[in-house]
């Protein structure tokens, strides 16, 4: 182990200026035993540092390498495991625990002491050694001695002195001139000795020749040790003196430090008098504007807003510890207390009072607008109101009850106010719907109850000259002749109990107008009413809003009085939904208002739906764009959802009536009612949604709609009797062509090339039946000629049969020579004439049609004889030229 640690000290710590001072040769506990070496060094320049080193050797087993380093003051505790076995592992606690086995228990004791004596000696931290035998741990040295605790390395180390410069130097030149110095050290030991002597007697010889100055220089002391001791006297006098002046100066000094300590609890005593004096000291004029101030005129409402703000920062002043336990205080937070409750009484008893007077002052002005399709302005009301906002924020931070019952109480008001207002207002737009005069006189005598006023709405509907008819004739609509279908047929404007003479543009366009005034007068006063509750009642709104409440909360104000029962204010989010719960309660008659006026309109006229899904619709959009989740824009939506269900209903009533048209067994059809409709229809929903939000929903009623007028043209011709069928389908799908070519609606591209094509097949498919075989005998010959052909006779030897031949084909055609040729056409153009129907002018076609067909026969026939019947000479009776001719001549006789 000696050869070890010298290799140690020589190979590692030498050239790191330390010195190994203990060694141990471990390897880890309950593990594989890779041997390595603790090592306790200090270092040889100051100040001293203790280390802990682990080393072991390289893997190659040459040389030792250093792993890891721990300082000695990071080493909390020593554990020995056992203090009185002998046991070789042990712990060495740094920042976490490191166990060790030691070859030998002696190698771990040594280890332990060394790294004892260390700690005592270089640390003021001490470890804690745990199961270390007590022999081991000696006791500390004093610091004063110069003893070693590391063994005899260390005091030999601690004795050695080296010597300076001067001293090195004066050996050199005692060296040089001895020349054996080096090679005889005896010799020159033994020359120093004697020079040393030598030295030794020369010495003694002048202390002693220098014995009459020693003997004056200790007469010197004495007399100077007389001096000292007079000095002392005169010290001990002033001490004396001095010690009464320190008492004098202590009483001073205490004097001063209660004096000052009196100054500072008398500085600190009026920052704090001055703090409450200044944050919780109401002028006189604050207090007397709010028990006397004038909340009825504009100067007086500034005076007691001022005086409010005062009065809260008064009492929200943040006290200082302490302060809340004296008496002047507690007085004064009573006195502003009973200033608040005085002042949140008046305040609101004052307010109040200005919602009843200015209800009177706004009933006055109801007769005015009675007769008139306009709702009173509320503007005024609102301008006077605004002046107490600020006091509202008040009395909503500092009494919430008194603020709640003030919002309740101005629900209820408003709520009867606008209730009144706007029943009045939508009877006046229901008279002027209806279109009546009388009504309209007794308007202004109306009862103001509910119930009085729906007695007169429905006797108002009832005595409509234009209410009246019945739905009976809807289910029986016939065909009549060309000229008077129109007027003989119920129009499918009729859904309710109207007929279409009674309606015009003039009246859509009237009620369309008052639709839009209605809305146009609703929305402003709603946006207004919204703007002004947030401004009067301090509410945050334009957020979006959470779910809605149900009908019974919102009316009842249960969702306020249940969210408030603390009386603390409301988070923003309940803010937003109060604002809302305000205005349901306020306009809680709008809605239900709106679905009566809209009953009213489809039940006056079905297509109002249109104007009605229409305008409603941009004032939704409108309204969303402004807030989303506000009142207007709910109630409209819920509005625009009856109109949307009053439209489909429209369609839908469309499409029955189509399929339970009847036509009549003795009249022909023509133009179906329900397509001319159709085309009635289109016209209008184009003209009124141009340019509308809600197109996609017509176009979903096109398709409907077109799928209906399809199947239901079909299903008239298939049961027609006096009408061909084709000449049904061909006249209803031509007008259904021409509508959609004229109005050019885009989603009905496809429906308009399938009308084209019906159209065009039925023409075609009716001209090859009406025209069917003019040339009768004629065709029956020739048929029979294609046939020989089809059994595989050559067509140049058909003429060689015996019911073919020449002379059979001669007397076939003198039977149709022109004259008879041309009475035929007549006949059958006064046939088409009886089908076809004047409305839709396809007579010329049809006969152009009819003309290309026969002329197309002819030519057929012609073909045939010059291929049967080559130089034969047979020809007809009759050329192209003459069937152009006579075809003319017919259509221009007719």
């Amino acid at each position: 182990m000696t050869a070890i640690k010298h290799a140690l000290q020589r190979d590692i710590f030498t050239p790191n200026d330390e010195r190994l001072l203990s060694i141990v040769n471990v390897c880890k506990a309950g593990k594989k035993k890779k041997n390595c070496f603790l090592c306790a060094t200090v270092t040889t320049e100051r100040p001293v540092q203790v280390k802990v080193v682990k080393v072991k050797k390289s893997d190659k087993g040459d040389f030792y390498k250093r792993q890891i380093a721990w300082t000695l003051r990071d080493l909390a505790v020593v554990d020995a495991k056992d203090a009185i076995k002998e046991n070789p592992e042990f712990d060495l606690h740094f920042e976490k625990i490191y166990k060790w086995v030691a070859s030998s228990t002696a190698e771990k004791n040594a280890f332990i002491s060394c790294i004892w004596k260390l700690n005592q000696r270089y640390l003021r931290k001490k470890i804690d050694f745990v199961n270390v035998s007590s022999q081991l741990l000696e006791e500390s040295v004093p610091s004063g001695e110069n003893q070693s605790v590391t063994g005899g390395d260390e005091e030999v180390v601690d004795e050695y002195q080296e010597l300076n410069a001067r001293e090195e130097q004066d050996i050199e030149i005692m060296m040089e001139g001895c020349e054996y110095a080096i090679s005889n050290a005896e010799a020159f030991a033994e020359r120093l000795s004697r020079e040393l002597q030598v030295l030794d007697g020369a010495n003694i010889q002048s202390i002693m020749a220098s014995e009459k100055q020693v003997n004056i220089l200790m007469k010197l002391l004495d007399e100077a040790l007389k001096e000292v001791d007079q000095i002392e006297l005169k010290l001990s006098s002033y001490e004396e003196m001095l010690q009464s002046v320190k008492e004098q100066m202590d009483q001073i000094s205490e004097s001063n430090h209660l004096i000052h300590l009196s100054n500072t609890n008398n500085v600190k005593l009026l920052s704090e008098i001055e703090f409450l004096v200044n944050h919780m000291d109401l002028a006189k004029g604050h207090i007397k504007a709010l028990q006397e101030g004038d909340l009825a005129s504009s100067r007086g409402i500034e005076a007691c807003t001022n005086a409010a703000d005062a009065l809260l920062q008064c009492m929200n002043v943040a006290l200082r510890p302490g302060h809340d336990m004296l008496l002047a205080v507690k007085e004064q937070q009573q006195h502003f207390s009973e200033l608040r409750e005085q002042f949140a009484r008046r305040l609101a008893n004052h307010l109040n009072n200005v919602f009843v007077q200015q209800g009177h002052d706004q009933s006055s002005t109801l007769a005015q607008h009675s007769v008139e399709l306009t709702l009173p302005n509320h503007h005024p009301f609102h301008r006077d109101l605004l002046r107490y906002a600020k006091l509202m924020e008040w009395l909503k931070s500092t009494d919430y009850g008194k603020y709640e019952g003030l919002t309740k109480n101005y629900m209820d008001y408003l709520s009867r106010l606008y209730e009144r207002e706007i029943k009045d207002f939508f009877e006046v737009a229901k008279i002027k719907m209806t279109g009546t005069t009388k009504e309209s006189k007794k308007f202004a005598t109306l009862p103001r109850k509910e119930s009085a006023v729906k007695q007169e709405t429905e006797s108002l509907h009832g005595s409509s000259g234009k209410l009246t008819g019945s739905t009976s004739s809807l289910n029986k609509l016939s065909v009549q002749s060309s000229g008077n279908r129109r007027s003989q047929s119920s129009s499918l404007l009729d859904m309710g109990n109207m007929s279409a003479s009674d309606l015009d543009v003039a009246d859509r366009t009237k009620f369309d107008k008052i639709f839009e005034q209605v809305l146009s007068e609703l929305e402003p006063l709603c946006l207004a009413e919204q703007d002004f509750i947030s401004k009067f009642f301090k509410l945050q709104q334009h957020q979006s809003m959470p779910g809605s409440m149900t009908e019974a909360e919102d009316l009842d104000g249960g969702m306020l009085s249940r969210q408030h029962n603390s009386g603390a204010p409301l988070p923003i989010s309940s803010e937003k939904d109060m604002i809302r719960q305000m205005m349901i309660k306020i306009f809680r008659c709008i809605e239900p208002e709106l679905n009566n006026l809209i009953a009213l309109g489809d039940k006056i006229d079905s297509f109002n739906s249109l104007y009605m899904l229409v305008k409603m619709s941009h004032h939704v959009w409108t309204a969303q764009n402004v807030d989303p989740a506000s009142f207007l824009s709910t109630t409209l939506g819920n509005v625009l959802v009856t109109i949307k269900r009053n439209f489909d209903k429209c369609i839908s009533n469309q499409i029955r009536q189509m399929e339970e048209v009847k036509i009549s067994k003795k009249s022909k059809v023509g133009i179906l009612p329900f397509v001319a409709e159709f085309e009635e229809f289109a016209g209008l929903a184009e003209s009124i949604f141009k340019n509308a939000e809600r197109r996609g929903d017509l176009d979903k009623a096109y398709t409907k709609l077109i799928r209906g007028v399809f199947v239901n043209v079909e299903k008239v011709a298939n049961e027609s009797q006096k009408t061909p069928r084709d000449v049904v389908m061909m006249e209803n799908f031509h007008h259904i062509f021409a509508t959609l070519s004229r109005l050019k609606i885009s989603c009905l591209e496809a429906e308009k090339k399938e009308a084209k094509q019906k159209y065009t097949d039925h023409l075609q498919s009716y001209v090859i039946y009406s025209l069917g075989q003019p040339l009768e005998k004629l065709n029956h010959f020739f048929e029979g000629v294609e046939a020989r052909v089809a059994q595989g006779i050559r067509e140049e030897e058909v003429s060689y049969q015996l019911a073919f031949n020449k002379q059979e084909l001669r007397k076939v055609i003198k039977e149709y020579p022109g004259k008879e040729v041309k009475k035929g056409l007549d006949n059958l153009y006064k046939k088409v004439d009886k089908h076809l129907c004047e409305e839709e002018n396809l007579l010329q076609v049809v006969w152009h049609s009819m003309q290309d067909e026969f002329i197309r026969q002819y030519k057929h026939f012609e073909g045939l004889i010059a291929r049967c019947y080559p130089g034969s000479g047979v020809t007809m009776e009759f050329t192209i030229q003459d069937i152009l001719d006579y075809c003319s001549s017919i259509a221009q006789s007719h």
